[in-house]
């Protein structure tokens, strides 16, 4: 109960793995760039394999990044006392955190589609948009919302559950989502998938929960993530390289079982770091960033891709892409810039009057 109770204010834990997952969500981005099908696997050369080979690494560090998020959410949202916050209060929580941004960078990224991008005016673009998503980074908030719509019958039933029964449920839920799907990939024969009826991203809500009821040590965790890492790169090479795969990225999926193995083993780990003695007296220059960036996560993942972008195709005054530079350099380089420009320009759009709630 230790580790649940270091999360309910944000702390470093909190800020660590806020940070830690939106430079995931970068990374993973940034590496989209160089996204190839199998066929196109087949027509490179030993030099073009290779750089794709390090993008494949990058993007398997990156993946976990999502589930990281989810599984935070979870266990912030989700703690036994929260169980008797009434319906209303929560929504009203719910809308002032996502609801205006969530408005706001839709309509920024209309903007984009139709001024940039040149996609013709449509009413029906706007309207689908806003059903399913303005841009390629929003699914991630209908998650969020589908997730919120159960929070308050997963906090009635946690509340009343011990780690047995976590542990039951999460089974479960890896079983139908990610086990089954593997085992199906592996064989011809295939059990219905109706026998596990937990589906979805639930499963990491609970998850964080009843991660921070674990104790590992760290020399276990890092080992187990790195293999979860080497597993999710190792696994779409092989599907790449044999071809014929109805999902040659199946390994890179939030819910595969590497990806599920490498994003709890980094949440376990994030969780295992202790704050030096004096942070909260002279916090250091780091632990400082890494609070800004966590504060500003929710405005850096709606802009960071018009920012990203823009790099690539050299709308500030410098193009940095595929073209240009190695991946073992393009891609962190690329990071590294995405985040602090993004960070920059939200910072500078907090400072004007009554945008800093429209922002996030």
């Amino acid at each position: 109960m230790d580790d649940l109770n270091r999360l309910r204010s944000r702390d470093l834990h909190v800020d660590l793995i806020r940070t830690t997952a939106m430079v995931g969500v970068i990374l993973f981005h940034a590496a989209g760039q160089w996204l190839i099908t199998s066929q196109e696997f087949n027509q490179l050369n030993p030099l073009e394999i290779t750089c794709w080979a390090v993008v494949d690494i990058y993007q398997a560090v990156g993946v976990i990044s999502v589930p990281i998020f989810l599984m935070l959410t979870g266990a912030l949202l989700l703690q036994p006392q929260k169980k008797d916050e009434s319906l209303r209060v929560f929504f009203k929580k719910r809308w002032a955190r996502i609801g205006l941004p969530f408005f706001f960078w839709a309509a920024v990224y209309f903007i984009w589609d139709f001024f940039v991008q040149k996609i013709p005016f449509s009413a029906d673009v706007i309207f689908q948009g806003l059903l399913n998503g303005a841009y390629t980074q929003f699914w991630y908030i209908y998650v969020l919302v589908g997730l919120y719509l159960l929070t308050p019958l997963l906090r009635a039933l946690l509340a009343n559950a011990d780690r047995a029964l976590m542990k039951y449920f999460v089974t479960l839920w890896v079983m139908g989502v990610a086990i089954l799907p593997f085992l199906g990939l592996l064989s011809p024969f295939r059990l219905n998938s109706n026998v596990f009826a937990v589906g979805g991203y639930v499963g990491f809500f609970v998850l964080g929960t009843y991660l921070t009821t674990v104790k590992l040590r760290r020399s276990i965790i890092g080992f187990f993530l790195l293999l979860g890492v080497a597993l999710t790169a190792f696994g779409t090479y092989v599907l790449a390289a044999t071809g014929g795969w109805e999902n040659m990225y199946f390994f890179q999926e939030y819910i595969s079982p590497t990806v599920i193995l490498a994003a709890v083993m980094m949440f376990l780990l994030l969780l295992t770091v202790k704050p030096p003695a004096q942070q909260e007296i002279n916090p250091s220059k780091g632990s400082t960033l890494i609070k800004v960036i966590s504060a500003n996560t929710l405005p850096i993942f709606f802009l960071h891709v018009i920012v990203l972008e823009s790099i690539q195709n050299g709308y500030f005054g410098f193009a940095l892409n595929r073209n240009i530079l190695n991946p073992i350099i393009e891609i962190p380089l690329k990071t590294v810039i995405v985040l602090f420009a993004t960070l920059g320009i939200v910072l500078l759009l907090k400072k004007v009057p009554y945008l800093s709630k429209l922002v996030g």
